[in-house]
């Protein structure tokens, strides 16, 4: 489920109706925008299945002018360290200069057939900031097919702070649109601030 749009009040009604412990995600949430005026959010609720438990987790990405905010809430069984159940919920604010990447994968059905304007079956949303970087390698190797020299490692760095998936059967086909215009609101918006001269004397 993923709620999109503008206005404080419009992203407690979408919390409300994701129903996931609506007071706890809101109140982190609104916290963490404090009185800046919101571009554009979404909310997205995801059910995962942990052997013989069912969790639950809730992301919620908001944009206003100057940043960008990231909250998640997972849900916990009682265990060692707590005898009942529990929430947990973080909030992650970054200023829209640091982000480096807006990545939107989508995933096409016919594309021989593929008509402009149609939705993706399948939209992945990747946000990078720097503050989570994968790192891929292998050995590196060079052309002769018979050399045995050691010619150390290659890879590559990938900025992977933040990945949100909505496909258009599991979650239909609103949440689709809605996470391709959030992702756009961003894209726009960060393409803004490095198109911004800097100031100073």
């Amino acid at each position: 489920m993923a709620k999109t749009g503008t206005t404080t009040q419009g992203l407690r009604t979408a919390i409300e109706r994701s129903g996931y412990y609506p007071a706890l995600v809101a109140e982190a949430v609104e916290a963490a925008v404090g009185g800046e005026q919101i571009a554009s959010y979404v909310v997205h609720q995801e059910t995962t299945f942990d052997a013989n438990e069912v969790r639950r987790h809730v992301t919620v990405l908001v944009l206003t002018a100057h940043r960008f905010i990231v909250s998640h809430t997972d849900e916990q069984t009682a265990d060692t360290s707590s005898p009942t159940p529990y929430a947990t919920t973080s909030t992650e604010s970054v200023k829209l200069d640091r982000i480096s990447s807006v990545v939107v994968s989508r995933v096409v059905s016919n594309p021989e057939s593929y008509t402009p304007g149609s939705l993706p079956r399948e939209v992945v949303l990747t946000i990078g900031w720097g503050a989570v970087s994968r790192i891929d390698l292998e050995p590196a190797a060079c052309g002769d097919p018979n050399c045995e020299a050691d010619h150390g490692y290659t890879g590559s760095s990938t900025a992977d702070d933040l990945s949100l998936r909505v496909s258009e059967a599991g979650d239909g086909p609103d949440t689709v649109r809605q996470t391709l215009t959030f992702a756009q609101a961003l894209s726009e918006a960060t393409a803004a601030t490095t198109a911004a001269p800097a100031t100073g004397r």
